[in-house]
């Protein structure tokens, strides 16, 4: 099936998700678009699970709506979920049974579809030579691929991944992170859920931070990195005391004098600009003027940080 192209794959209208007096989920607005690998990154508590519970119609909205493909679970079902597969939390399976079987009763659940893609996909998360043992016997690592496995079963154009690698071992952590981007590299469109900076930056290419049930930011990483907050710059100059002097006479203007005898400076392109300026007409060379480009983790922090608390509370 082909989806009109002016439909997002995903769009969150007003949703909220209240659990008795705690709101988990506090009026999100969100679109994520055909052929995106879409980061939604917060902390834990954050609302990012019961948001993903709602989008596959495991629960339902207080208010607001989920729509995948134009489609809203609350309002017509699992029609909602053709073309789209995922795991939310840790996929659960019998773990008596081997993985091959895992998959072929899946594979009956959904009308059969898949059968004729058991190999297949136990290839592609490079358990093929242990799909006769006992799902009981494989490690954290073996069982996420697995639940991968499980989602291409159907074929899915939207992948909705709960903290993939959640629990695994810096190996385990980044062939997960591989698989991903080969499969986003396939034209599949991606919402991957998580806390790691680390994995949103490296697989990515739009984010929303949340906190608190609320977005706080949403866009390309470059947006956040250019629209938030002010810039840090490395400064190497002919006279780091004349430099030091002119950088504090500019306001909004933050400098520190480095061991190696160069300035770091904290200030936003406005107020850089003034300062070479400045150094100019004091008569200070300038050698290298090398802006420091903010980590993800510090721009993580500063908007979840920054959230107001919730009266009402918050939840997973």
């Amino acid at each position: 099936m082909t989806d009109p192209a002016d439909v997002p794959a995903i769009r969150l209208t007003a949703l909220r998700k209240e659990f008795g007096h705690v709101v988990a989920v506090d009026g999100i607005d969100l679109e994520v678009q055909h052929g995106s690998v879409f980061g939604f990154l917060g902390p834990n508590g954050a609302g990012k699970t019961t948001t993903l519970r709602i989008m596959m119609g495991l629960i339902r909205p207080t208010s607001g709506s989920a729509e995948l493909f134009g489609r809203d679970p609350a309002r017509v079902g699992v029609a909602a979920l053709d073309g789209v597969a995922g795991f939310v939390e840790a996929p659960m399976f019998y773990p008596y049974l081997s993985a091959r079987r895992n998959l072929h009763l899946l594979a009956d659940l959904d009308d059969g579809r898949g059968h004729d893609l058991v190999e297949q996909v136990l290839g592609v998360v490079e358990l093929s030579a242990r799909g006769n043992d006992k799902v009981g016997g494989y490690s954290q690592g073996m069982k996420q691929r697995l639940g991968l496995a499980a989602a291409l079963l159907r074929e899915p154009r939207l992948l909705l991944l709960d903290e993939p690698t959640n629990g695994l071992d810096p190996g385990g952590m980044r062939d997960m992170r591989a698989l991903i981007g080969e499969l986003a590299g396939e034209g599949l469109t991606v919402l991957l859920s998580s806390h790691l900076m680390g994995e949103v930056e490296q697989l990515c290419t739009d984010l929303a931070v949340v906190a608190k049930g609320r977005i706080r930011f949403a866009g390309t990483l470059d947006e956040l990195r250019q629209g938030h907050g002010d810039h840090d710059y490395r400064l190497g100059v002919s006279d780091p005391a004349r430099a030091l002097a002119a950088a504090a006479s500019l306001a909004g203007t933050h400098a520190a004098l480095t061991d190696d005898g160069e300035l770091l400076i904290r200030a936003d392109r406005a107020a850089a600009q003034e300062l070479t300026i400045a150094l100019g007409r004091a008569g200070v060379g300038i050698h290298a003027m090398v802006p420091n480009t903010p980590s993800l983790e510090r721009l993580f922090f500063e908007l979840t940080e920054a959230a107001p608390d919730d009266e009402s509370g918050s939840a997973a």
